[in-house]
């Protein structure tokens, strides 16, 4: 049974795009788009509540019975345990993967969506904050590509989540205050899973209904009160 997706193209969006094409699963996908306010639809905060996409529905879950799953660090966990790949099974190896796995959770994502929100997104210039994030974006990719310089990906010799998690928000790091060429390891580590196909069919996923920017409704209802209404 097909893995129903509810998503937009965006890099926690595409993190799953990904996952999913790398395991060669059938899923159906739902467009959540984000600037329209579909993730404050109660039917998607039903599996969302924290109306933030992606979220997945698996008709078959570990006890056979359908099962929502939300947060994209979450999904790929799920997803990699269910299908056997991606996440090593050697303990040191998982240990590793899931600490670098938590640092794009916890850090890279986060910090990077400050600095793209601050440098082109924010009403105005806000000097400290946008230098600020654009600092800790260029301290992050320097973590990163010092682990590259150790191990050929981020959980060590493997492709795994790490990698999948890690990617999307790093393929325009002109955006965030930072040049690719910087960082010599994490520029190798990006172009060489750029040329996977699997990732090459995630990012194609929902791009189409995407556009560029966002007009004046979509700023409100994404950094408005729109967004930080109780539900």
């Amino acid at each position: 049974m097909a893995i129903e997706l509810y998503s937009w193209a965006t890099p926690n969006g595409h993190k799953i795009h990904i996952m999913l094409e790398e395991l060669g699963v059938s899923y159906n996908v739902h467009a959540i788009n984000i600037g329209a306010g579909d993730q404050f639809d109660p039917e998607f905060l039903k599996i969302s509540p924290n109306n933030k996409m992606p979220a997945i529905v698996d008709p078959d879950g570990p006890d056979g019975k359908p099962i929502s799953v939300f947060e994209s660090g979450a999904i790929l966990i799920y997803l990699a345990n269910k299908y056997g790949k991606f996440f090593p099974e050697e303990p040191r190896a998982r240990y590793a993967t899931l600490q670098w796995l938590m640092w794009q959770m916890g850090g890279l994502g986060p910090m990077l969506g400050q600095a793209h929100h601050f440098r082109n997104y924010a009403p105005e210039r806000i000097e400290y904050a946008y230098q600020r994030y654009t600092n800790e974006a260029k301290r992050l990719y320097g973590v990163m590509d010092k682990r590259l310089a150790e191990a050929r990906y981020l959980g060590g010799e493997e492709y795994s989540i790490a990698d999948i998690a890690a990617w999307p928000w790093t393929r325009t790091p002109d955006r965030q205050g930072v040049s690719r060429d910087d960082y010599p390891n994490y520029k190798r580590w990006f172009e060489e899973i750029a040329e996977r196909p699997a990732v090459q069919r995630g990012v194609e996923v929902l791009a189409n209904l995407r556009s560029e920017g966002f007009d004046a409704k979509a700023k409100e209802i994404l950094f408005g009160a729109t967004q930080y209404a109780r539900r």
